[in-house]
């Protein structure tokens, strides 16, 4: 056997020595072993990638996520090792299938944990997109807001501007108008309102003094609503409303890089809804059948370890089992008997030491 085939006979916790009598056993259990294996694998990416994102703007961030990404691999690795060691072949299919349903459980809940951020990368693309479209909406919702507030805490000067403003408007066309008409009476353009009669006469000189009182009055209001725009935008600066600016494309795509593990999750799972508040059934499932896959794939070696049957090599195990079992209680039963007669021993050299001591106090006495 090749070096490769060694690694994955070892991933599968066989005991080569005795899997070298039975040749015909080999494929099973490197195919098994490699099926280990590559779930650690594909753990240890999904750990990394997971992990860069814990990490993510720290020094060294992608060192950080290849050490725990191995560690995280190396953890899932040990524990399907343990899970397909574990199986008792020896034993009844009902009860193999019993031994192995609170692994099979923890099998799928290692699937799910592996296989969300596998998922978040197959769709990192979408993910970017929904981020971009979420933050851009969360930044309107935030001045849409600090506008709320201000409007209701500063209505009486918004009010006033508001009639300041509709007042300079509406003085600043009623002047427009009248100098037009001026201009009529002027060079004798007939209206119901003018003379017809060319020159500048009463009607000309009333309207042109007219005229020059609205210009004054009107240069008033623009003034004071100059004065009350000024103070608004004080106020406005105060509050930090015109702090508030549009998200630009670099600036966007600055926060979509440095969006953590939660956003991106919560950008998946957005995924599945339309803007029209349907859920999007295509993405959904596709979405959920590459989270089946991984599940697939966690459970898999104890699948195929449930479902191969029972082999030589499970069968010399059994027996060498036994054989150890038997040797052990066997060590057991020859340790108890000898300290059984040790015991006895130990009776007679107490009696002796007694009896000897008791013939010395009586020759001691005589």
């Amino acid at each position: 056997m090749n070096s490769i085939n060694h690694f994955f006979l070892y991933c599968a916790g066989v005991h080569e020595e005795t899997l070298k009598k039975y040749p015909q056993e080999h494929n099973k259990y490197v195919a098994i072993g490699a099926t280990i294996f590559f779930t650690g694998l594909f753990a240890a990416m999904s750990g990394g990638y997971a992990m860069y994102f814990v990490f993510s703007g720290t020094y060294l961030d992608w060192l950080l996520a290849i050490v725990f990404g191995i560690i995280w691999g190396l953890m899932i690795f040990n524990m399907d090792r343990y899970i397909v060691l574990s199986i008792n072949k020896s034993k009844t299919g009902g009860f193999q299938f019993l031994q192995a349903f609170p692994r099979i459980l923890l099998a799928i809940l290692i699937g799910i944990v592996i296989s969300r951020p596998l998922e978040l990368k197959i769709f990192d693309k979408e993910i970017r997109e929904n981020l971009k479209t979420t933050y851009i909406a969360n930044e309107r919702a935030k001045t849409d807001s600090l506008n709320i507030i201000f409007n209701k805490k500063y209505a009486f000067e918004l009010n006033q501007l508001k009639a300041l403003t509709t007042e300079r408007d509406s003085l600043d066309a009623n002047i427009k108008a009248d100098r037009q008409k001026l201009n009529y009476e002027i060079f004798g353009n007939k209206t119901t309102e003018t003379s017809g009669v060319v020159g500048y006469g009463p009607y000309a000189k009333r309207k042109e003094l007219e005229l020059e009182r609205s210009s004054v009055y009107l240069d008033s209001l623009r003034s004071k609503v100059s004065v009350k725009e000024s103070v608004i935008r004080d106020k406005q600066k105060v509050e930090g409303i015109l702090n508030q600016k549009g998200l630009s494309n670099a600036s966007l795509d600055s926060a979509v890089n440095l969006a953590g593990f939660a956003d991106r999750n919560s950008a998946l799972g957005n995924l599945k809804i339309k803007a029209n508040g349907k859920v999007d059934q295509a993405t959904e499932n596709a979405v959920n059948f590459i989270g089946l896959l991984f599940i697939f794939l966690e459970c898999l070696p104890v699948f195929v370890k449930l479902l191969s049957g029972r082999d030589a090599y499970d069968r010399a195990i059994r027996n060498q089992r036994i054989i150890d079992e038997y040797e052990a209680d066997a060590y057991i039963d020859t340790e108890k008997a000898a300290i059984d007669h040790l015991k006895e021993a130990s009776i007679d050299i107490s009696i002796n030491r007694r009896l000897k001591k008791l013939n010395e106090e009586i020759e001691e006495e005589v």
